[in-house]
């Protein structure tokens, strides 16, 4: 690939990537915070639908440890983090984040009541729900288009990695063509999309890691969440890693990698997480992933010693993305 800019684009602020913090302050004019919520929902990779147990990774609270209770009110679990949030930024806006499992997997009657539950609390201007590619059915998508028409709305659609042998490899319970249909659902309905990969997956060198980067690169979606494997107890990645069969990347193997696949994608996609987290009570291993800051620094560091960003080698002439 050869490169298409000779400095970062000014819009970016201090950062040589497009991230979330300066997109949102460009979009609303002011800080605005993701509230974290558990709304009790589940998975069809653990109810039987396609599967049992989940993700290899995913411990029992699902992808939303650092959510809410789920036996708490979506209000309630709303002011709870707004007040811890209020401790670090007094003044802001909200964006009512459904984490924890998939959150448009049920009844659209009630997730209706969920959402809008949290769109009625005091300083949310939009809505972000992380789910599967195999839990949008058309009346769960109509819902969607009606939100998406009056509130800023985001759909956080996991996909992982790009090779089927790895989404087998990890329970994954849906193929890399479900992925590709459910996004083209979304978009053809002009919802936004950021998608979410994990570097370090069992099985996969590199290469493969980043050739899952480069599909994300051609794909429309406007934003991204990069992750790094890591071990939490009660998953059965617990038990391959107890058992040495689960080798983990090191940080700056880690912080390389994101920089590599930073530097292909477009200008305009959003990076949403450049890595992970997990409460401390429960993370096995990797201990740097505990150490986020230092882990962001490194990237930031990379990129100035490459005097690289976001896009620099990104050849593929795609239209603007929508925001």
């Amino acid at each position: 690939m050869t490169a298409n800019n000779e400095k970062p684009p000014r819009f970016w602020g201090d950062k040589r990537y497009h991230s979330w913090n300066q997109h949102l302050r460009a979009r609303f004019g002011e800080k605005v915070m993701k509230v974290s919520l558990n709304a009790g929902l589940t998975c069809p990779n653990r109810d039987g639908t396609a599967g049992r147990g989940g993700c290899v990774f995913c411990c029992p609270q699902g992808s939303g440890a650092c959510a809410g209770d789920p036996s708490e009110a979506i209000r309630d679990q709303f002011r709870q983090v707004r007040e811890r949030l209020r401790s670090k930024w007094s003044q802001g806006k909200y964006i009512a984040y459904f984490q924890a499992f998939s959150n448009t997997y049920g009844d659209p009657r009630l997730l209706r009541r969920l959402y809008e539950e949290a769109l009625a609390q005091e300083g949310v201007v939009g809505l972000s729900l992380s789910t599967r590619p195999d839990c949008l059915p058309d009346d769960v998508l109509d819902l969607l288009v009606e939100l998406n028409g009056r509130t800023y709305l985001w759909v956080e659609l996991g996909l992982q990695s790009i090779h089927d042998d790895t989404l087998r490899r990890i329970n994954r319970g849906h193929d890399a063509a479900t992925f590709y249909a459910a996004l083209e659902k979304l978009r053809a309905r002009g919802i936004r999309v950021c998608v979410h990969i994990i570097y370090g997956l069992p099985g996969e060198g590199e290469e493969a890691m980043l050739e899952t980067g480069r599909a994300v690169a051609a794909m429309d979606v406007q934003g991204v969440k990069f992750h790094s494997l890591h071990v939490m107890k009660g998953t059965r990645l617990a038990e391959w890693h107890a058992a040495g069969q689960v080798p983990l990347l090191d940080r700056d193997s880690y912080i390389r990698l994101v920089v590599d696949t930073l530097e292909i994608l477009p200008p305009e996609m959003v990076i949403q997480r450049l890595t992970g987290d997990a409460p401390r009570e429960l993370l096995v291993a990797p201990q740097w992933i505990s150490r986020k800051w230092g882990t962001l620094q490194g990237i930031d560091r990379l990129l100035e010693e490459r005097n690289s960003w976001q896009g620099k080698n990104y050849d593929c002439a795609l239209p603007k993305q929508s925001d």
